[in-house]
């Protein structure tokens, strides 16, 4: 995979305009992933994140993934207090957007057979605008 971009509708309003998570992810019994505080305890994930809009209630929040593990995002965005909007196993209270509020912005690869760079892109659900826009000032 060449680029991964995603667009996460997180809770609450996330308070550095930018940053990196980087953890060791592991596997519950139960199939959830948590974050290990011990290095070289699971699989090294690494996530990149900036604020795009945010209100006291949402943040809206561009995501790069430096590795691929499994629930990544959701598990980093929920280790810095603010888990996606509708993820309720890792910690989200709100079910907004009716929907969990992750979305794939960028996916690209290198085609198998081609070896032709392959991008596809999809806009912004108008929904994780909304639910993000500054409260109007009267």
């Amino acid at each position: 995979m060449k680029e991964r971009s995603y667009v996460a509708l997180v809770e609450g309003a996330v308070k550095r305009p930018e940053g990196t998570v980087s953890s060791w992810l592991k596997e519950t019994s139960t199939l959830k992933m948590y974050s290990s505080p011990h290095e070289g305890d699971g699989l090294h994930a690494i996530t990149h994140y900036k604020l795009i809009q945010a209100n006291r209630h949402f943040s809206l929040l561009e995501v790069k993934l430096e590795t691929g593990r499994k629930n990544q995002i959701r598990v980093h965005m929920a280790d810095i207090g603010h888990p996606i909007a509708g993820d309720k196993k890792y910690g989200a209270e709100t079910k907004t957007v009716g929907r969990l509020g992750l979305h794939a912005r960028v996916l690209s690869f290198i085609h198998p057979t081609t070896g032709e760079l392959m991008t596809f892109e999809s806009p912004i659900p108008k929904t994780f605008l909304k639910y993000t826009a500054p409260a109007p000032t009267n």
